[in-house]
């Protein structure tokens, strides 16, 4: 451990924390939320506010929170029906939020994100200054997936990496993940003689963890997205605490609960960030040698003479994968044509392309604006 970076007891004075809280620790068996949760967890955060520091919430629980007013037997499995189910929850979750927080004589405000507010330059300024302007005010944000909008082809995919890249969106001090589970395991909790990770300082701590990929009915995540958002943040210079809702209030006050996660990297741009751990991406172009090392070494855009293949089915501005001959996904960036269009630039240069097409001006395939490295040539 590097002992001029902060450990977790730095946390009881961080002056801006972001929190997130998942449905399965919000809601009961039925799907029906649980005020008395929901209010044990507003009394931690509202306690800290009054001690002058900032927090921003990340809630879980609008789709849940439909079920039961619905009359539905389980979370909805098609699109349609998951985003009606949010439009009639998320008002239910905010109200009742609200009423908790206004016991304290404080507000909140509900933030509705998607992955376009993150990618889109001119988005994600206005979301960072609109959060910004909350904080000021002294307001709490709620802030959720848009799930209402939100399509499978670009979304955060679930609200435990939405609250990593909020927490860098917002440049918090720590971000503190609350589940149903007091932190990270060696092996399934339920099986004896695992144990309890009490500090993880970089990805060999987690070489030959078994975590399983699913969490409860209601919830999206399981710890494999803990894992990720974890990474996301403390890659990105934010630290993370992981642990039990009902350890709320000790895990903000710097104590040694749950499993703390130590910074790994520094601070990028949110966008950049975004892309490097997009949920989902819509296909991807193939590259020849000379383009891969352009674009990981060169810091160049990527152009249609350097692409060899293409696959899947995506449209200008989607997220895919830029991958060497080998199949190795070198980059990820925001398409500037469709697939059917890239399909008909392979290997042409620019004369080519104003030839051929009558473009005057050809785009580049990928901006280098618009286009992270994941892995160096």
């Amino acid at each position: 451990m590097n002992p001029s970076l902060p450990g977790r007891s730095a946390l009881a004075d961080a002056p801006r924390v972001v929190v997130k809280i998942g449905s399965s620790s919000l809601t009961g068996a039925d799907g029906r939320l649980d005020l008395d949760r929901l209010r044990a967890l507003v009394d931690v955060l509202a306690a800290r506010r009054a001690r002058g520091q900032q927090v921003v919430l990340v809630s879980s629980g609008a789709i849940a929170a439909g079920i039961a007013p619905l009359g539905l037997p389980s979370r909805p499995r098609d699109l349609a029906t998951a985003q009606a189910t949010a439009s009639v929850g998320q008002g239910l979750l905010v109200a009742r939020y609200t009423q908790a927080f206004a016991a304290h004589d404080q507000r909140v405000g509900q933030v509705l994100l998607t992955a376009e507010d993150l990618i889109r330059r001119q988005h994600y300024r206005n979301a960072q200054r609109a959060l910004e302007r909350l904080l000021t005010l002294g307001v709490v944000p709620i802030v959720n997936e848009n799930d209402t909008v939100a399509t499978d082809e670009i979304r955060f995919g679930d609200n435990d990496r939405l609250a990593a890249l909020v927490a860098h969106l917002v440049r918090a001090d720590a971000l503190v993940l609350l589940t149903d589970v007091d932190g990270l395991y060696d092996g399934p909790p339920s099986r004896p003689g695992t144990a309890l990770i009490s500090e993880v300082h970089g990805p060999d701590d987690l070489a030959g963890i078994e975590v399983t990929g699913r969490g409860t009915t209601i919830g999206t995540g399981g710890m494999v997205t803990k894992l990720d958002a974890a990474a996301i943040a403390t890659g990105a210079g934010v630290p993370v605490v992981l642990t039990a809702a009902e350890n709320a209030d000790r895990a903000l006050a710097g104590e040694a609960v749950g499993t703390w996660f130590a910074v790994t990297g520094r601070r990028t741009s949110t966008r950049r960030l975004w892309l490097a751990h997009a949920a989902r991406t819509s296909g991807r172009v193939v590259l020849d040698d000379g383009a891969v090392t352009a674009i990981t070494v060169g810091k160049r855009s990527l152009l249609a003479a350097g692409i060899t293949a293409v696959e899947g089915d995506f449209e200008p501005g989607d997220p895919i994968e830029l991958a060497a001959p080998d199949g190795a996904v070198v980059a990820r960036g925001l398409v500037a044509y469709s697939a059917a269009e890239v399909a008909t630039m392979l290997g042409k240069t620019t004369d080519e392309l104003r030839d051929g097409h009558g473009w005057t001006a050809p785009r580049a395939v990928v901006h280098r604006d618009d286009l992270v490295v994941v892995k160096r040539a």
